[in-house]
């Protein structure tokens, strides 16, 4: 009886070995077959040199076309207008309005110039209500024109207007636009999650000012820019080095700062910089 125990328990033992070989010997055909999965991606993406130069001197060619015509390439060149950018220097009070999404965001800064930077700031983030997205373009923007003058009623001391200024505002308005100025462009197209029929045509700035004036504001808006621009131009407060800015959002866009004279389709008078920030938008 106990030889018989024993040989059963061995067998089992055996049976449970073999059923474990074959999981493991399953499991690695699996793990193989995953690994040559992996292999051949990493093999279709791989990135050499070589390849980077093709890709970047294939955007150069399209980034050449778009400076030199309107539609002459896949990536829409925009001339911004910018011809200078922050410097580090910079003294007074200044306000910012960016609005790009289903939030947008008011902000106020007091610069102290090369020694002074940045002496306080101040921010604050709005909710658009849905109905605002889809309804007319006098509600919206009348809507964030009464939370920027709330805004502007909270300033406080520390921040400082010289007597007789009005109060300059940097819109940061990023959709589509076809920009005429540094402080008026007309709406191409709504997007993300906006459908508002009316502003589509229409000068984003002279909407916003009417809506700034309907509220009593002594308010001027000084500059229309994208989010591209707008980071070009903090990061540039910051370094003086810095050219480019990139954006990877929705959308993949970038900025840079080109010469005004490498722009055929600028048929303006030259910038006293020499210099154009111009935008790559890809979507």
């Amino acid at each position: 009886m106990r030889k018989a125990a024993v040989a059963a328990v061995a067998a089992a033992a055996a049976v449970g070995v073999a059923l474990l070989v074959r999981r493991q010997v399953r499991e690695a055909k699996r793990w193989g077959r995953a690994a040559a999965v992996l292999r051949d991606l990493e093999e279709r993406c791989a990135a050499p040199p070589a390849r980077l130069r093709q890709v970047a001197d294939a955007v150069a060619v399209e980034m050449h076309a778009g400076l030199a015509s309107e539609g002459g390439s896949k990536l829409g060149m925009i001339i911004s207008y910018v011809d200078s950018l922050p410097s580090g220097q910079e003294k007074g009070l200044f306000y910012a309005l960016d609005l790009g999404g289903t939030n947008f965001r008011v902000l106020r800064v007091q610069l102290g110039g090369k020694e002074g930077r940045v002496v306080k700031q101040e921010c604050e983030e709005i909710s658009i209500p849905t109905h605002l997205m889809t309804g007319s373009s006098h509600e919206l923007f009348d809507f964030i024109a009464a939370a920027l003058a709330k805004f502007v009623a909270s300033e406080g001391e520390d921040f400082h207007l010289p007597e007789g200024r009005q109060r300059e505002l940097g819109f940061t308005f990023s959709f589509p636009v076809k920009q005429s100025s540094i402080a008026s462009g007309t709406l191409i197209k709504w997007t993300k999650g906006f459908s508002i029929d009316g502003t589509v045509g229409e000068d984003v700035v002279a909407e916003l000012s009417r809506a700034l004036d309907c509220q009593g504001l002594d308010m001027k808006v000084t500059a229309l820019v994208n989010d591209t621009i707008g980071t070009l131009a903090g990061g540039r407060y910051d370094d003086n080095d810095v050219v480019a800015a990139v954006i990877l959002g929705t959308g993949t866009n970038a900025a840079y700062v080109e010469r005004a004279n490498a722009i055929p389709k600028w048929h303006g008078l030259l910038p006293k910089s020499g210099d154009m920030v111009s935008v790559i938008a890809s979507s």
